[in-house]
C-alpha cells in the first residue's frame, strides 16, 4: 500500500477521471463493486487490495479519503445507513472516482461527497441502491457524471422527485498578501450581486490606476479590509496587480514581445486595448515600436516626447497596463541604499524597498522622493 490521505494541493497535474464505482458491503459476499463505468476497469484483485480502506470503519465514514495504489488514485466517501430492514441491520457503500496516481484530486472532494449524499437520499426515499436491479439503474448514471464532469466540469442529475448539479471547483494556491502601492485592475467582468458589501464598496474605485491605499481613503474601508477583499478578487481571477502608472517609470520588454508580431487575436486584442477611441484603431507598427524602445533607463515620460501618442492614436497608460497583464514588458524598479547616516526617511533605503513602496508609506509623490535622491551623495539606486 503506497498511501491512504487526506486530500491536498500537491498533485502535480490536473487529472481526468478514469473511471467511477459504487461498491458495498454484501452480506455474505462481503465487500464487493455492484457497477463500474467502465465495466472492467478496476479489477476484483486490485479491489480486493483497497477493499478494507474504501468499505471503512465508522471512524472514517463520512469524510472524504483518497487511497493510491499502483497507477491509481481513489477517492471515496464511505456511507454507513442504519435501519434494522437491512441484513446486518445496516447498508454499507461507497462511490468513488478513479484517477492517475500522480494527478491532483481535490478538486473532485466536494464533487464525491454531494455525489455520495444524492445516492444516500435516494436509497432512504426509495431503496433505489438495494433492492432491484441496482446495476441497470446505477450504470447510465455513473456514465453521465464521468463523461459531464470530465468535458464540461459540471453534471446535473435528476432520478425520480430528487435533483443535484455537480461542479467541479478549481482549488488555486492562495495569491501573495496585496500590497499598499499595488494598484488593482480587472481582467474579467465583475459578477453583480455576487459579492460582499465590502467588496460592493470597493471595486467602484479600482480603475486600474489607483492603489490600494488610495483605494481605501475613497472608499472610506479600512486598509487592511481593502487588502482581504482585492486579494479575493484575485484568486477568483477577477482582478490582477499591475505597478502603479507614473510618468517617470521605467519598463523594459520581455521574450514575449516577439509573439505581438506572430499572434492575431493577441494583437487584435492589443489594438482594441490601446486605442485612444474605440473608432480609431492604432497601427500595429507604432504600437509595437513603442514597447520596443521600453529599455532601461529610458522613462515613459521619455518615450512620449520621441512618439506622438496622440497622432498615433495610441493610450499610453492602456499600452502600459496591457503590456504588463500580457507579459509583454515588465517594471524596472529602482531600490534606494543608504550609504552614510539614515535620518527617519533614510532608514527604508536598504535595498529592499522600492520607491512606489516609500513614497506609499511616506505619503510623498515620486518626484518629491526622487528630488531629495539626487541632492543626497550618499545614496545609490538600483535598478532591477
Amino acid at each position: 500500500m503506497n498511501s491512504i490521505e487526506k486530500n491536498n494541493l500537491s498533485g502535480v497535474k490536473e487529472g481526468q477521471i478514469r473511471c467511477i464505482f459504487f461498491c458495498e458491503f454484501h452480506h455474505t459476499a462481503g465487500p464487493i463493486i455492484s457497477c463500474q463505468f467502465p465495466e472492467h476497469f478496476i479489477s476484483k484483485e486490485l479491489f480486493d487490495s483497497i477493499s478494507v480502506y474504501i468499505i471503512t470503519k465508522a471512524e472514517l465514514q463520512k469524510s472524504t479519503i483518497t487511497v493510491t495504489l499502483q497507477d491509481y488514485k481513489f477517492l471515496g466517501f464511505p456511507v454507513r445507513i442504519d435501519n434494522k430492514n437491512y441484513a446486518r441491520n445496516a447498508f454499507h457503500f461507497n462511490l468513488c472516482f478513479v484517477c492517475d496516481s500522480d494527478a491532483r484530486t481535490v478538486q473532485y472532494e466536494s464533487v464525491v461527497t454531494k455525489l455520495s449524499e444524492y445516492l444516500m437520499s435516494m436509497e432512504i426515499e426509495s431503496s433505489f441502491l438495494s433492492i432491484g436491479q441496482s446495476k441497470e439503474k446505477l450504470s447510465p448514471l455513473l456514465e453521465k457524471v464521468m463523461e459531464d464532469l470530465n468535458t464540461k466540469g459540471e453534471c446535473a442529475l435528476l432520478q425520480g422527485p430528487i435533483a443535484t448539479h455537480l461542479k467541479v471547483c478549481q482549488i488555486r494556491s492562495d495569491p501573495n498578501p496585496v500590497l499598499d502601492h499595488q494598484v488593482p485592475i480587472f481582467i474579467k467582468e465583475l459578477p453583480p450581486n455576487q459579492w460582499d458589501l465590502t467588496t460592493q464598496q470597493v471595486t467602484p474605485y479600482i480603475n486600474g490606476f489607483n492603489h490600494i491605499a488610495r483605494i481605501a481613503s475613497l472608499s472610506d474601508v479600512d486598509n487592511n479590509l481593502v487588502k482581504a477583499c482585492v486579494q479575493n478578487l484575485v484568486y477568483y481571477k477577477v482582478v490582477a496587480l499591475v505597478p502603479l502608472f507614473q510618468y517617470s517609470n521605467i519598463y523594459c520588454t520581455t521574450p514575449k514581445l516577439r509573439t505581438l508580431a506572430q499572434d492575431i487575436d493577441l494583437q487584435r486584442r492589443c489594438l482594441q486595448y490601446v486605442a485612444r477611441c474605440n473608432r480609431q484603431i492604432p497601427n500595429l507598427r507604432d504600437v509595437f515600436r513603442t514597447y520596443a524602445a521600453m529599455t532601461r533607463g529610458t522613462t515613459i515620460k521619455d518615450i512620449c516626447n520621441r512618439f506622438n501618442m496622440a497622432n498615433m492614436r495610441i493610450n499610453e497608460r492602456k499600452l502600459v497596463q496591457f503590456g504588463v497583464l500580457e507579459g509583454l514588458i515588465r517594471r524596472v524598479h529602482k531600490y534606494p541604499i543608504a550609504l552614510g547616516d539614515n535620518t527617519d526617511l533614510q532608514k527604508t533605503f536598504t535595498g529592499n524597498f522600492n520607491i512606489d513602496e516609500i513614497c506609499c508609506a511616506a505619503g510623498i509623490t515620486t518626484q518629491q522622493l526622487e528630488e531629495k535622491l539626487e541632492k543626497d551623495p550618499n545614496i545609490i539606486l538600483l535598478h532591477k
